[in-house]
Order: structure tokens, then sequence, then C-alpha cells
């Protein structure tokens, strides 16, 4: 028996071998399918290998039904989920699996814990500070700790993705909010020692299952109070280090239980997250202490003043007869207006005249990390044409026309002075086009709060309305050439 358990631990061994290549291919778009499946095969091996040693030790399994149920409704909800929504829904879905990763993995240390501090076996070690005694312990409650406030800061991460939400039983639309005095810095910082206080005392009173229920309330304030007061505009840092602590919560739960495997899956996740996490701070010039307490952008908003007299959709068509290259600049207007299909037949046809067509992709653009990259890819462009910010900046200075399609912020030459909101903050060089085209609603303001020099320049073109009507024209006035 003992040797068939150890033969089985070899299934972790390629469990985790499985997880290592996922996340890998994940660094690229065109290797993002595959290293996703591997990820989900290596998932699917590591449970199998777990039920199977649990059948294989003392007593067996008991509750055959209750697995295969949890097993066939999650696999449908999650099968339902995914494939029914929509590309510019992406984000919310990210935010959501998230915050149930992080409620997996404290449910399963919290049954757990109930299970071992209510047993009549269980005899607390002696000296406490035994590692046999201290490390489930500790792992318990930070578990439940970072757990559950991987939940709830999802959810509430969630709605800001989706603006707001609709009241049950009404059509009534609420506009989340937004909300976060300076007081409430203290609130967190005192939550958050509130929490490592109660996990300490579970050491001495295990049995005390009302610390336990208390670092889960602490938890779930402490969630919803880190994302309450962040803006949308640091929403990729914000999924980024969610998915992080997803990842840790799951760690913490492995120590719980014994398992490698969850230990070593949760350790890649959460590193990896944390990696992308930095990396959203650096494109966007900002520290991770900031977006978390800190406003982007201040409380002040800059007003437009300045005017700008729109171009037609025949005007650009003129200008882009006979050039030889253009970069499209993708933003979250393209998402908000779903023109992705339609930029795609845009390059499609500028190609036919022998246009070199490529794709300036920023680091933040969106909601979520890759966000442009996912819609791109749905619209089934070229891997190769997607080019990150550092990759294409250099090619501007060659660029006949930088077509910008909802972007702001990421774009702004303010960036590049040093000074205010976007101060430092590394954008796509798209004013170094000879013609600047930008599709946008209105003259209005980012997320920063800082008006767009860009729109003002006398190279620049501006197309005023939704994204997909004015692609749509575009293509039809080039198409009337």
């Amino acid at each position: 028996m003992v040797n068939v358990s150890s033969l089985l631990d070899l299934g972790y061994l390629v469990s985790a071998t499985l997880f290592i290549f996922g996340i890998k291919m994940l660094s690229s778009p065109k290797t993002a399918p595959k290293g996703n499946m591997y990820g989900a095969v290596g998932m699917l091996v590591a449970v199998l290998v777990t039920v199977l040693k649990m059948q294989l030790s003392d007593g067996g399994i008991e509750g055959w039904m209750w697995i295969l149920m949890g097993l066939g409704i999650g696999s449908a909800i999650g099968y339902w989920m995914a494939s029914t929504v929509e590309m510019t829904g992406m984000p919310e879905l990210v935010a959501l699996f998230n915050g149930f990763g992080g409620a997996a993995s404290a449910l399963v240390a919290l049954s757990e814990g109930i299970r071992m501090y209510t047993s009549e076996t269980y005899v607390i070690a002696e000296p406490v500070y035994q590692v046999y005694h201290l490390i489930p312990v500790l792992a318990i409650g930070a578990s439940a700790l970072v757990g559950w406030m991987t939940l709830t800061g999802s959810l509430i991460a969630m709605f800001k993705l989706k603006g707001g939400f609709t009241i049950p039983f009404t059509k009534k639309w609420v506009r989340f909010p937004t909300w976060g005095p300076s007081w409430l810095n203290y609130a967190k910082v005192g939550l958050f020692i509130a929490g490592l206080v109660m996990i300490l005392m579970t050491i001495t009173d295990p049995g005390n299952l009302k610390l336990i229920y208390g670092i889960v309330a602490v938890s779930c304030i402490l969630g919803i109070l880190f994302v309450l007061p962040i803006g949308g505009a640091d929403m990729p840092v914000v999924v980024s280090l969610l998915n992080s602590l997803s990842g840790i919560a799951a760690a913490f739960t492995g120590f719980v239980v014994g398992n490698t495997v969850l230990i070593i899956a949760g350790s890649m996740v959460g590193a990896a997250g944390l990696i992308l996490t930095f990396i959203m701070c650096k494109a966007m010039n900002r520290d991770l202490f900031d977006v978390l307490f800190k406003t982007f952008g201040g409380s002040t908003r800059e007003s437009v003043t300045r005017t700008k007299v729109g171009s037609d959709p025949e005007e650009v068509a003129m200008v882009l007869d006979g050039i030889s290259k253009c970069i499209i600049v993708p933003g979250y207007g393209m998402a908000v207006s779903q023109s992705q299909h339609l930029v795609k037949e845009f390059a499609d046809m500028l190609e036919e005249n022998d246009v070199e067509v490529s794709y300036a992709i920023h680091p933040v653009a969106g909601r979520m990390p890759g966000h442009m990259n996912v819609l791109l890819a749905e619209a089934n462009v070229p891997y190769e044409q997607l080019i990150e910010m550092d990759e294409i900046n250099s090619e501007f200075g060659d660029c006949d026309v930088a077509l910008v399609i909802g972007a702001n912020d990421t774009v702004n030459p303010v960036a590049r002075t040093g000074e205010g909101p976007l101060g430092g903050m590394p954008i796509i060089a798209a004013d170094k086009a000879g013609v600047v085209v930008i599709i946008k609603r209105s003259l209005s303001v980012g997320y920063a709060g800082v008006d767009n020099d860009l729109f003002y320049e006398d190279k620049t073109m501006m197309l005023f309305g939704d994204g997909k009507k004015m692609m749509a024209e575009l293509n039809t006035a080039l198409k009337e050439l």
C-alpha cells in the first residue's frame, strides 16, 4: 500500500511540471491557449491523485457522491460562465475567478480547522511552539486571512469593472462608488494587525473557534476596504494582486492539509501574480503602496476648456490612401464599443494595399493585464502583429498614421514632462507618428484627470463618436476610395 501511495506521488510531479510549463506559455498570446490547457490538465491530474491517495488511506473515502457532485456541478458552472461571457466582460470574470480561488482555499482550511479543533483526539502540543503544531495552526489562520480578503476584494473589483450593479428584483442600475477618506488607511492597518494578533492567539488556544470566525470577519472587511478606494485606472494592478493572493491562500491551505502539489501550485501562482503586479506598477510609474493607499490623480480633475474641430471618416480615408505604414493603438474604448472585429477589417483593407500594419499594446490598456491581447485575439489578429510598448515605440517615427481607438492616458505626452499624476508613466509614442487619428467620444480627460495635448495638435485628426460606429464608417469610406 505504501509503495502504491509513493508511486502516486509521481502524479504530483507530473502535475507540478504541467503547471510550470503552463505558466511559462501564458507569457505569450500565441502559446497562451496551450498553456491554459496544460494548467487545466495539471489540475485534473492533481485532483485524481489526491482522491486516489485518500481512497488508499485508512478508512478510504466516505461520501463519493458528494465529491462527484461537486466536480460535476463545478465543471458545468465553470464551462457555462467561460463560454457565455463576452470579451468585454472578461476582466470581471477573471476578478470573480480570483475570488473563488481564495474562497475555496479558505473554506478548505476552515473546515480542516473545525475538524481539528473539535476532534476529541486533538491534544495541544507541549511545548506549543513545536513545528508539527505551529505550522498547521498558523496556516489555518493565514489561509483564512488571505482567502476571505481575496474573495471580498475580488467581488468589489468585479463590480467596479462592471461599473455598478442592478438591484435584485428591480431594473435599477446603481453605480458602484469609489470611496476612500484618508482615515481609512489607518482602519485597514488596524484590521490587518488585529487579524495577525488573532492568528497568534490561536497557537495557545486552538480550541477557540471564536478566534477563527473573528479572523474570517476581519478578513472580509479588510478585502472590501482595500479595493473600495481604488479607481478604474489601477484595476490592472488590483486584478494581478488578487490573483497573487489567491495563489498564496492556496499555498497556505496546502500546509494545512499536507498536500504538496497545492503548496507548489499556490506558490507559483502567488509568485507569478506578484511579478505581474510589479510589472503593471512599473508600466504606470506607480508604487504598489501608492496604488493601495493613495488615490490616482488626486481628487481634482482638469476642466476641458480648449476645443478641437472633429474630422469625418472620408477625410481620414483620404489620408490613409497611399500610406506605407500604420500602427493601431487599442484602448479600453475599443473594448467598450466591441469594435475589435471592425478594427481587424480595417487592418485587412490596408494590408490589401500593401500597407504594413501592427498593433501597439500598452501593458495597462484596458481593465486587466493582457486585455487588449484577448480582444484582438478574438478578432483573429495575427499574434506577431501584437507588439509590446517598449518594442514598438521606436517605430512611430517612421509611421505614416497612428490610429488610436479609445485610449487616453496611455498616449498622453504630458507623461514625459515628469509632472502631474501621469509624470514619468511610460506611454505609447503615438505622437511621434506623421498623422495621428484618434477615435473618442469627446475631449474628456482620462482616469488621471489630465487633459491630453495630443488631441489639439495640428497633425491630430479626431473622430468623435462611438468606437464601433466610427470604425464602421471609416471602413465604408475606405471601400469607396
